[in-house]
């Protein structure tokens, strides 16, 4: 297999223009920032990865990492840097760096940013055809801002109340 080629999008981020290995480093790849935190992406808009995806999220304290959901694909978490809440079924779980969270397929949860300051998680998914998501009712979710109202299985339904949209690395973002 050839490497991909790097090409600059719009944004100035540098992306996979076909299939391929690459490198890219975090700082150079497409982010995104808005009411869920902010978020890398390696993938590009027409080049994506069929099998799994793969994201780092910055969270500030309070600031959930997406709505609480579940899916019909396995998902996991590594909690890099910082302090996160994990709410799963229900409950309210603690998190610290460098602690694993594994999500089987069928798992209500979500992340929020914790501490006293920002949060770094690496998310990693499996992708299967078709996607299947809820977003369920869930009063502890719902407490954090992280709920939503009414069950729905349409993201665009879900996050229709929040905003987002693409942005530069900022340099201190991410340590080091």
């Amino acid at each position: 297999m050839t490497e991909a080629r790097l090409v600059e999008d719009a944004h100035g981020a540098l992306v996979p223009a076909d299939d391929g290995w690459f490198v890219v480093n975090a700082r150079a790849a497409r982010w995104g920032s808005g009411d869920f935190g902010r978020l890398c992406r390696f993938e590009g808009e027409e080049v994506g990865f069929p099998q799994v995806g793969i994201n780092l999220k910055i969270l500030l304290p309070g600031q959930p990492l997406c709505l609480y959901h579940r899916e019909n694909a396995q998902e996991d978490f590594l909690v890099l840097d910082g302090e996160c809440l994990l709410l799963v079924e229900g409950e309210e779980r603690p998190l610290r760096r460098w602690d694993f969270v594994h999500c089987p397929a069928g798992v209500d949860h979500v992340f929020l940013g914790a501490g006293e300051g920002p949060s770094i998680l690496l998310a990693v998914g499996a992708r299967v055809e078709p996607e299947e998501i809820v977003y369920p009712v869930d009063p502890v979710a719902r407490k954090h801002g992280a709920g939503v109202e009414v069950e729905t299985p349409d993201p665009d339904v879900a996050y229709a109340p929040y905003s987002g949209g693409r942005v530069r690395y900022e340099q201190g973002w991410l340590p080091g």
